[in-house]
């Protein structure tokens, strides 16, 4: 018991260690990109309105919100047939 008991938490352990390597990498990748995306803001360089603004962050916005919404879903349990 205590063996399979070990092997459970080993692979929980191993699961919980990929998912902080990817999970910080792709974060560390999108605020990589959300920095260069502030680069955009230089007026200098670029020509944009208030409304493209509003547009990309209403974007950003709602993706945030269905990602973490997928975290935080609760596993529907299975459906039965009933008549």
């Amino acid at each position: 018991m205590n063996e399979k008991k070990s092997e459970n938490e080993n692979m929980i352990s191993k699961k919980r260690e990929r998912f902080i390597r990817i999970a910080e990498r792709r974060v560390n990748y999108v605020l990589d990109n959300l920095e260069r995306l502030g680069n955009c803001s230089n007026r200098r360089n670029y020509e944009y309105y208030d409304d493209d603004v509003k547009k990309i962050f209403n974007e950003i916005e709602k993706k945030t919100k269905e990602i973490r919404a997928v975290f935080q879903e609760v596993p529907k349990a299975k459906k039965q047939f009933k008549l």
